[in-house]
């Protein structure tokens, strides 16, 4: 598969279709994810400290033999080191995990905490070269807003949770307007809703001879979004990572936006109880060994 690429506000590339290690804990079963999708072809690959599998992801890079400027490694934030001072010794720790020189992409997880001084961490961090590019997840357009106008560097991403039920057609004009790439967590909404035997999304794959989880994925990619997919299947990565050899027509793209449900289909980032349990869980699961931060293995 030709490889798609979105040129990003400060003029570094990225592939268009990555792969998500979100939920895969288990140091093997990420490290053997990881390698089977370098495999295949993926080249983004997306983790967060807080999915816990920083070192397994570091390890497939390193055993892939890959040349490092062909890949694009993101990490996260997580709300517990959002201040200025924890973000800085953050960044630095999952570059350790990862055993990376730089990461490609690093991101403020979510939009709690001391923001501000979390992305001057960032912002240093990106003029020293330890990151390519910045950004953040899960931002809604006024807290996004907010971060331009009070810091010197704008966001290069955000990533969102963008799919079918939830289809975030207003977020995405607006970043769009702004000169920030939208990229889409959960495209495929974990299989809430039953979402791979729509009939609707069926009767389109059907047309073209593709899976539903193909049919998702280009109606991400022509809309512009950069999207992650995750699977520890190796046939669904090769489907998924093979999604640019047809195009949605107009009546195509029609027949999904009508699927749209306008909420999310995990949680809302503004509910009190949600933005509580977050905290809770940064603190309980980063504080406790601060997370093997001198590690590399």
């Amino acid at each position: 598969m030709v490889e798609q690429l979105v040129e990003l506000n400060n003029g570094v590339e990225m592939p268009q279709i990555g792969f998500g290690v979100f939920q895969i804990i288990d140091e093997q079963k990420c490290e053997s994810a990881v390698t089977q999708a370098l495999q295949v072809g993926y080249r983004l690959i997306d983790t967060a400290t807080a999915y816990q599998n920083e070192v397994a992801v570091g390890r497939a890079i390193k055993k892939s033999g890959i040349d490092r400027q062909a890949l694009f490694i993101t990490s996260k934030l997580w709300v517990a080191d959002a201040s200025y001072e924890r973000a800085k010794a953050g960044i630095d720790a999952s570059l350790n995990r990862l055993g990376l020189d730089y990461l490609d992409l690093y991101l403020l997880h979510q939009p709690y905490g001391d923001v501000i001084g979390a992305w001057r961490a960032l912002e240093e961090a990106y003029q020293a070269g330890k990151i390519r590019a910045i950004g953040v997840s899960n931002f809604y357009a006024d807290q996004l807003k907010n971060l331009e106008l009070t810091t010197a560097i704008r966001p290069a991403i955000n990533q969102i949770e963008i799919n079918p039920w939830y289809q975030q057609t207003d977020a995405v004009q607006f970043l769009h307007s702004e000169g920030i790439q939208t990229e889409a967590w959960a495209p495929f909404a974990e299989g809430k809703q039953d979402i791979f035997t729509n009939q609707k999304l069926v009767a389109i794959g059907e047309r073209y001879g593709k899976s539903v989880s193909q049919v998702i994925l280009r109606w991400l990619l022509q809309r512009q979004i950069v999207v992650i997919s995750k699977t520890s299947h190796r046939d669904r990565m090769e489907t998924n990572h093979n999604s640019c050899d047809f195009e949605l027509d107009d009546q195509d793209m029609q027949q999904i936006t009508t699927l749209d449900q306008h909420y999310s289909q995990f949680f809302n980032h503004r509910d009190p109880v949600t933005i509580d349990q977050i905290f809770g869980t940064s603190i309980q699961k980063n504080r406790a060994a601060n997370w093997k931060d001198s590690l590399p293995s």
